[in-house]
């Protein structure tokens, strides 16, 4: 069983394998989420399962269903997860507009994602937000115009974030 340090630690390294994975898909893929699994647990009740995974990996990542696109918000809200499952990532593509457009856009949800899908100066955007139940939390991004650079910084998506946490408290 894997400390909880060691889980911290492995957090950071767990979403990037999850961007390059669903990256490998190619770009237009819908919202999907991840558990994230201590791995000498999963090896414990599974040993089948050796040969599939790296055991020097704290954690590994299981893809579960696609979430849909209408509300994101009320998807998450329905999940929750078996003590076993240490953590959850939400992969999904985004649109970034630069600080200044954000302050133009609509009230509206509907209007917002519309007029920022329309701006000239929008760019498009993989974001995977992840997070352990004992509270550390990572985003990595991946800006499409610049495929081979990824971004990783908390602050990318902090309602996201909060969002996700809130998928472990029950």
């Amino acid at each position: 069983m894997s400390s909880a340090e060691e889980l911290t630690a492995a957090l950071p390294t767990a979403a990037r394998e999850i961007e390059e994975f669903v990256h490998s898909a190619g770009w237009d893929q819908p919202s999907q989420v991840f558990a994230l699994v201590d791995t000498d647990k999963l090896l414990t009740a599974e040993p089948n399962l050796s040969d599939q995974l790296d055991p020097n990996a704290p954690l590994t990542p299981i893809a579960q269903d696609s979430l849909p696109a209408e509300d994101l918000a009320e998807a998450l809200a329905r999940i929750e997860w078996p003590e076993q499952v240490e953590g959850c990532a939400l992969v999904q593509e985004i649109v970034i507009l630069p600080p200044e457009a954000e302050s133009d856009l609509p009230e509206d949800q509907d209007d917002a994602a519309k007029t920022a899908a329309e701006h000239p100066d929008r760019q498009e955007a993989r974001l995977v937000a992840a997070v352990l139940r004992n509270g550390t939390d990572i985003c990595v991004m991946r800006v499409r115009d610049n495929d081979e650079e990824l971004y990783a910084d908390r602050t990318l998506a902090p309602n996201l974030l909060t969002a996700l946490h809130g998928t472990f408290s029950s």
